[in-house]
């Protein structure tokens, strides 16, 4: 079963698993502007651990946004290699458009194991529980959402909409969560991997 408690409090970024696939955000033909380098890159989501990244095309090759490309270790046809993980900040306009909405289709796609976290999800510490952290849940919906599933297992983010009073709705909770994250506005980490060992 998944642990929905994975986070790190520090300020080191551990060594952690590899993406193999990414999702092209935006494609510079000529680098970034005013960087003096006019080596063409991408930047892309990774889609299992949902890391944001710089890669480095092979000569000839161009990308488009929306599109998937191989990032492991056997041969890239499309990808030379992997720069690293790049942050929030350093995103082009257009591939923060596309993070957008490649996010909220990855969490309509994976309700299913969003609907799991709400029904597992335990304590950070003492102090302060993984529901508490999400956008628009304070203790009053965090207790509730804990009675609520323990009466019964949540179902579908429409079955937690139903038994839940006044509870934001789910998905766009989930989805402004992975936002938070990715932009690094707080310390804990839910659903976004901490990993910077990717190439």
């Amino acid at each position: 079963m998944q642990e929905f408690r994975r986070f790190n409090s520090n300020n080191r970024r551990p060594r952690g698993p590899k993406e193999d696939n990414g999702i092209v955000l935006d494609f510079l033909t000529h680098g970034h502007v005013g960087s003096g380098d006019r080596t063409a890159l991408a930047q892309v989501l990774g889609e299992k651990y949902l890391t944001i990244l710089e890669v480095i095309p092979r000569k000839d090759v161009f990308l488009k946004p929306g599109e998937q490309v191989y990032l492991g270790p056997e041969r890239r046809d499309k990808i030379h290699h992997v720069a690293g993980r790049i942050p929030y900040e350093k995103l082009t306009q257009t591939a923060k458009m596309e993070l957008d909405r490649l996010i909220s289709e990855y969490v309509k796609k994976n309700e299913a194991k969003f609907v799991e976290f709400f029904n597992k999800a335990g304590p950070i510490t003492t102090r302060l529980h993984c529901l508490e952290i999400l956008p628009g849940i304070g203790k009053k919906h965090m207790w509730d959402m804990i009675s609520a599933r323990k009466e019964k297992p949540f179902e579908s983010f429409k079955d937690i909409k139903a038994r839940v009073k006044l509870v934001p709705d789910p998905e766009q909770i989930i989805t402004r969560r992975i936002m938070d994250e990715l932009q690094e506005t707080d310390k804990y980490k839910l659903f976004v991997s901490e990993s910077s060992s990717i190439v």
